[in-house]
């Protein structure tokens, strides 16, 4: 029986796709979310190139998907931050406009 080792970066895709969804909220899930695709896209690859020596493709998988989903939900927070800061200025400015 021969031995097969682990997808290199799968573990690391893994944490920074949880990472990214635990700290979507604050800016860095985005981040840490694009990391996590790029590593775990190296590692889909490179198991499709060569199974037989690899294994631990659903650790490779779930990593994608949840990095996908934190860097989702990371540009959502990021989408709504953009918006919050521009209804803020423009009523800013408003009340400055009636103030004088």
């Amino acid at each position: 029986m021969e031995y097969k080792q682990q997808i290199p970066n799968a573990s690391a895709a893994l944490t920074l796709g949880i990472c990214s969804i635990v700290f979507s909220c604050c800016g860095v899930g985005l981040i840490l979310g694009i990391i996590g695709i790029v590593l775990a896209t190296k590692g889909k690859n490179l198991y499709k190139q060569h199974p037989e020596m690899y294994d631990g493709y659903g650790v490779v998988n779930a990593g994608l998907v949840t990095s996908i989903i934190g860097t989702s939900f990371g540009a959502i927070w990021l989408f709504v931050f953009i918006i919050r800061l521009i209804v803020t200025g423009i009523a800013f400015s408003y009340s400055n406009l009636f103030n004088q």
